[in-house]
């Protein structure tokens, strides 16, 4: 007896809807009536007057977004299927599937994120071939990303394309947010209404690990000694954690903030660098000590954004604004499905399928139940 697997290749279907009418012919001999007209209603398309259907729709947004798969190369593989197309098709079906179904729900996550108090915030560069202000190509684009705790509820991961850095762009995704933003050193990082910033320690810890020197050696073991802790504490209930943290933590950060200010460094070299950055990030690296919830660095959001980072290494750059939007949609879904153990195609095949046949916008309660926590789509889409 042996066993072999065997692949059975998929198959393309062409699935043709006919609305039939029907008419009561005793209502039109009757002259004192009005003839009754039946009609059947075929479900409605994910794209009007688009051949895709959401199997195919869910097939290229995962293809793209969790296989890494240009959609320049899927065009080979779909005429291997029996469906002939080309990759400026495929990018508007993205496109439309993006705008008119997944930022729906994607709206619906950021108004939910927004209400959380710790968030963990990142950037990364990208690129957009025509932009609307002025600038080359060339030019870096970004974009951000927004990441919840598992503290507050089911982890929400969120994208936000745009053509800057600048620190408009972070208050205007965190308008009404009040709590505690996690991030890097980042200048934009800084005084917004009712945030607490709480900067991270791995950066510090990066920058001292440059440092090629006894004083390096001495500035990257403040940092381990902190993480050494920061193990220990990560089964702990919040408050139990911050009790730990300000008993054993918090005389280090002030040893090395002490060790820092009373010693004599100068210059521009990678010493006096780490110093700076150490000592004018002092009050965002306490921040960690006295929340449970907050962590001690932001590898949350810089894991979240990965998955950006080699997504920009196959498809390169985005041609309009408007598919560099549609890429941060469904990145944002894509992430925050993995995060709460859906599988993504499954759960956009089932939205794509559903949701253009519900009264949304005049019920848009409707949507809590395609959040990827609800019971509806952990029933459904979750991996067997």
């Amino acid at each position: 007896m042996r066993e072999e697997a065997k692949f059975i290749p998929a198959k393309m279907k062409k699935i043709q809807h006919i609305e039939h009418a029907y008419e009561c012919k005793q209502c039109k001999s009757d002259s004192a009536k009005s003839a009754q007209i039946i009609r059947g209603k075929a479900p409605q398309p994910v794209i009007q007057r688009s051949i895709a259907d959401p199997s195919v729709l869910a097939k290229v947004i995962y293809d793209k977004f969790i296989q890494y798969l240009p959609l320049y190369r899927q065009v080979k593989e779909w005429s291997r299927y029996g469906l002939e197309t080309n990759d400026k098709n495929l990018s508007n079906w993205v496109i439309r599937a993006a705008h008119d179904w997944l930022y729906l729900i994607y709206e619906h996550m950021r108004k939910l994120i927004i209400g959380k108090s710790i968030l963990h915030v990142d950037e990364t560069y990208s690129q957009i071939i025509n932009r609307s202000d002025g600038k080359s190509g060339q030019s870096n684009a970004y974009n951000w990303v927004f990441r919840s705790t598992p503290y507050e509820g089911p982890v929400i991961v969120l994208f936000h394309s745009s053509l800057t850095r600048a620190r408009l762009v972070l208050e205007n995704f965190t308008m009404n947010f009040k709590g505690t933003i996690v991030c890097d050193g980042y200048s934009a990082y800084d005084k917004l209404d009712d945030v607490t910033f709480a900067n991270c320690w791995a950066h510090v810890r990066r920058n001292w690990l440059k440092v090629d020197s006894k004083n390096g050696r001495i500035g990257v073991e403040y940092c381990d000694r902190l993480y050494r802790l920061e193990r220990q504490f990560k089964q702990l209930s919040p408050s139990k954690r911050r009790k730990m943290r300000l008993k054993y933590s918090k005389p280090i950060v002030e040893e090395f903030l002490n060790w820092i200010e009373s010693s004599p460094f100068y210059g521009k070299n990678a010493l006096a660098k780490a110093v700076e950055y150490t000592l004018n990030r002092g009050d965002g690296l306490k921040a960690f000590l006295y929340d449970g919830r907050v962590e001690s660095d932001n590898n949350p959001a810089e894991n979240a954004i990965r998955p950006n980072v080699i997504g920009r290494k196959t498809w390169l750059f985005s041609f309009s604004e408007a598919g560099a939007q549609a890429n941060a949609i469904c990145l944002s879904i894509a992430e925050t499905v993995k995060n709460n153990g859906i599988d993504f195609y499954q759960y956009l095949k089932k939205v794509l399928t559903e949701l253009p046949n519900l009264d949304i916008h005049n019920n848009p309660e409707i949507l809590n139940q395609y959040m990827p926590w609800s019971k509806n789509i952990q029933a459904k889409c979750s991996f067997k």
